[in-house]
């Protein structure tokens, strides 16, 4: 039976209509048993043609048919939007995917409309019907959802997303992060959990602590959050569940999490053997609740089916699978050297800005208030642009101060304080950019950029690639890095060699107010991911301080800045260690150096680098990261690679000490390079 969570009661049926069996005519009860059975027919020749060595791998959904037809069913396709997960034919064949589009996916063709063959079988999507690309990790997709549902209710549109995910994803803490932001502002989500008491080979006793392995249990004491508990694999109670759901969710009251007790009759995957972990037993047992033929039975006990007319309805849906499946074999492979594209979009800068315009600049600003008023700027020029992040809003205003200011003057609808939880920041800021929302979120501190780093490396950067160039992500990731403050071990870390290990996100770091009021701009108007990088230990220095630009300026990114001009050694650096090597080179008038500003990790100026290493001869690289895989190793590479035959000595690097940050002043400054470093090693080089 479905119950929910406040009156125990079974949930009333939601029609009127005479009733044939659930107030469902003979039509569309022969309707659901079609797509049920289409769904299991492709699970099964996609197995055969596995052992074929026709496709390589296959997850399938044999036992969930049930309510994955009655929750798609449900909602509106190309309105309502779906996160699904891995095992979700039926769903998706419901909503409105083709069987070819599935055997296309399954073998990784050309035309695949769901990832293009770049993405192993069972991760669904379409712009038509609203399903962002699907990715593997399991419960990533729940944040992005309630940023999804978020976007709805901030475009004021009438739409209920739901997301999907067997029991043991909800191990994840992203999940309860998800069921937490979704019940706190009673979003329209629809939690689908469906539940076979299986993750791979672990009993969901081991997963789950809700009584009786139960999610449904687990979840008590969210507000706003109705609950279902509904066999999953009878479809007359999934669809009363179903249609309960939507019509909460789409009345404004909350979320609903639906938990579905579902039988798993496949093994996990194909890569799977459950016979291992399940007894003989059991996986009969399981059989005997098909939910194909518990409908089947139930539809012939009704009158509404004959066991003829069943049996030419398995040779309709045996006979449509086959020539699919056929049709999809003949369609190309993807072309290997298609495997480069769509990391990105097509071009680095747009072509329709005019950057580096700057025809009225004003008084000289300090760091962290060119970013406020760049963020004030665009939030004027953008109407979808939305800001959050945690302590952003008024009165605080960001532990900086860098978004002071901007939720008293736009409001906490489009400035607001999300909650202390950064896969939750950088996951919902993803579902808002997938709907066509700019948001720009700030990450507190880069230290502790960590809990969102599957949100940003496994979600954020592979969107556009894993859809093949049909999704994009846009979001900006504001934090603050950098030591010289004496935050120790955890309010110093420096992360762009993390994050320039990660294909489809640029990285920028600025030096000074101007670069930093510049590029932020520049970032907010891309259509690709970006890491903006702020050290706070430059956000009030008066060397950093720099005449404010006007409002339409925007620097490129992958165009570094020569700081100053010289002919003996090139130093190539970024962020406070540009205003460190300054300082070096003021001091040894004697020698002439070249400083270079890369400002943009990646993309990198190679361009500008390369010329005045051949230029010059020499080179520094300094960095304030570890020495140890820090950027400037892959710089060194690079050097070595395209300009060995100009060089006059060695590539030099000079970074911090393979150790972490430490509090006290003797201690850090031991550990980060400095002036009175950078000197000492320009010395070395120009006099080997």
């Amino acid at each position: 039976m479905a119950f929910n969570d406040r009156s125990k009661e079974t949930v009333k049926k939601p029609t009127g209509r005479k009733e044939i069996a659930g107030g469902m005519t003979k039509e569309e009860l022969i309707s659901v048993l079609r797509v049920m059975m289409l769904s299991r027919a492709i699970d099964d020749k996609l197995m055969r043609m596995l052992k074929q060595g026709k496709i390589f791998f296959h997850i399938g959904c044999s036992g969930h048919e049930a309510i994955q037809v009655a929750v798609a069913k449900a909602l509106k396709p190309g309105i309502d939007w779906a996160f699904p997960y891995y095992r979700e034919i039926a769903f998706s064949l419901a909503l409105g995917i083709k069987p070819e589009e599935i055997f296309l996916h399954s073998l990784g063709k050309a035309d695949d409309p769901f990832t293009g063959g770049r993405q192993m079988p069972g991760h669904f999507g379409s712009k038509a019907l609203n399903i962002p690309t699907q990715s593997s990790p399991t419960g990533s997709q729940y944040l992005q959802a309630v940023g999804c549902a978020l976007a709805s209710v901030k475009l004021g549109r009438d739409e209920v997303t739901v997301v999907s995910s067997g029991e043991g994803a909800t191990s994840e803490g992203e999940f309860h992060e998800a069921v937490n932001w979704a019940s706190r502002e009673k979003l329209p989500v629809i939690f689908l959990i469906e539940n076979n008491r299986w993750a791979i080979s672990v009993p969901v006793e081991c997963q789950t602590a809700g009584e009786g392995g139960s999610i449904y249990e687990m979840t008590k004491g969210y507000k706003n959050l109705l609950r279902l508990r509904v066999d999953g694999t009878n479809y007359l109670e999934s669809n009363v569940a179903a249609v309960s759901a939507v019509k909460y969710a789409r009345s404004k009251q909350g979320p609903v999490l639906i938990e579905a007790d579902v039988v798993r009759l496949l093994p996990h995957s194909s890569s799977d053997d459950h016979r291992k972990y399940r007894s003989e037993e059991e996986l009969e047992a399981e059989k005997q609740r098909d939910p194909i033929l518990r409908f089947k039975n139930l539809l012939i006990e009704k009158e509404v089916l004959t066991e003829l007319a069943f049996k030419e309805l398995e040779k309709e849906v045996h006979d449509r699978v086959e020539e699919a499946a056929s049709w999809a074999e003949t369609a190309p492979d993807p072309k290997p050297e298609s495997a480069i594209l769509h990391v990105f979009s097509d071009s680095i800068n747009r072509t329709d800005i005019e950057y580096e315009k700057n025809e009225k600049p004003g008084k000289p600003i300090v760091m962290v208030d060119a970013i406020n008023h760049a963020l004030k700027e665009e939030m004027e020029r953008h109407p979808n642009m939305y800001i959050f992040g945690e302590d952003i809003a008024d009165p605080k205003g960001g532990v900086f101060t860098a978004t002071k200011g901007l939720s008293t003057k736009f409001g906490k609808e489009k400035v607001f304080n999300s909650p202390l939880a950064e896969a939750s920041i950088v996951g919902v800021a993803i579902g808002m950019a997938l709907r066509g929302l700019k948001p720009v979120v700030e990450i507190q501190f880069a230290d502790y950029i960590w809990p969102a780093m599957q949100q940003i490396r496994d979600e954020l950067a592979t969107i556009r690639y894993r859809s093949n160039g049909v999704w994009s992500a846009p979001v900006v990731i504001r934090t603050a890095c950098g030591g010289f403050i004496h935050g120790g071990l955890y309010h110093s870390q420096n992360i762009e060699g993390f994050f320039a290990h990660c294909p489809g996100i640029y990285i920028v770091y600025p030096s000074n107010a101007a670069d930093a009021k510049g590029l932020l701009k520049t970032a907010i108007h891309l259509d690709d991911p970006v890491l903006f990088l702020e050290h706070k230990g430059l956000y009030r220095q008066t060397f950093a301080m720099a005449p404010e630009p006007d409002v339409d300026y925007m620097i490129p990114f992958g165009k570094a800045s020569i700081k100053q001009e010289g002919n003996d050694l090139t130093i190539v650096t970024w962020g406070m260690m540009v205003h460190e090597s300054i300082k070096a080179a003021q001091e040894l008038k004697d020698y002439s150096i070249e400083i270079i500003d890369i400002r943009t990790i990646i993309p990198l100026d190679k361009e500008t680098i390369f010329n005045s290493v051949k230029k010059t001869g020499k080179v520094l690289i300094v960095h304030e990261d570890t020495l140890t895989a820090g950027f400037g190793a892959e710089i060194s590479a690079l050097i070595s690679d395209n300009c060995f035959q100009y060089l006059d000595g060695p590539v030099k690097r000079l970074a911090a000490h393979d150790t972490h940050i430490p509090y006290h002043p003797n201690l850090e400054n031991f550990i980060l390079p400095h002036k009175e470093k950078i000197k000492k090693v320009i010395q070395e080089i120009v006099e080997f």
